[in-house]
């Protein structure tokens, strides 16, 4: 199975799309030193619906940028290193963009501009949210994964993509 296929069926089994992205890497991550799948599912969690639902950067781009870190580290005081993942996650957000027309989740997914209308979100606060402000935009709950959910959304197919632009980076640069 390829990672762009294991991205795709990770997404199918419930898992928010920075998560089926960079899980289809854990193998990879875990032989770099980094965390193992258990760390990355959490690192991960509140990437999905374009952080949080607020539907901005698209949770594959976040997980693409994740991976950089992983393929690209840099030090904080390593100006060199810093800049070669940033030309590394420009790279990839470009490639993605070039595919798609964008990188920001509510166009890929056809939505309008999130509604500003002076009230938080609905739903309840939940157990992590303690008296933070919530963001003026879509309930926090995520969509029921049904067959009509993935009949309208792109959202495996960009999991996919995304695992195939960083693993074409890693073989043509002789990573894997």
């Amino acid at each position: 199975m390829t990672r762009s296929e294991k991205a795709y069926n990770l997404f199918k089994e419930g898992y928010n799309c920075c998560q089926a992205v960079v899980l289809s890497f854990s193998d990879f991550i875990e032989a770099s030193g980094g965390p193992g799948e258990e760390q990355l599912k959490a690192l991960c969690s509140g990437f999905g619906g374009g952080m949080g639902r607020l539907r901005e950067v698209c949770g594959t781009v976040s997980g693409m940028t994740i991976l950089a870190g992983f393929i690209c580290p840099a030090a904080p005081e390593d100006k060199a290193a810093k800049a070669s993942n940033y030309a590394l996650v420009q790279s990839f957000a470009a490639r993605f963009r070039s595919q798609t027309g964008s990188i920001i989740c509510r166009e890929l997914l056809g939505l309008s501009a999130p509604p500003h209308t002076g009230e938080q979100a609905g739903g309840e606060a939940g157990a992590c949210s303690g008296s933070a402000v919530r963001p003026l935009v879509e309930s926090p709950v995520p969509s029921e994964r049904t067959s009509e959910y993935y009949r309208k959304r792109p959202c495996a197919e960009l999991c996919a993509l995304a695992a195939s632009i960083v693993e074409e980076y890693l073989v043509e640069n002789g990573r894997t």
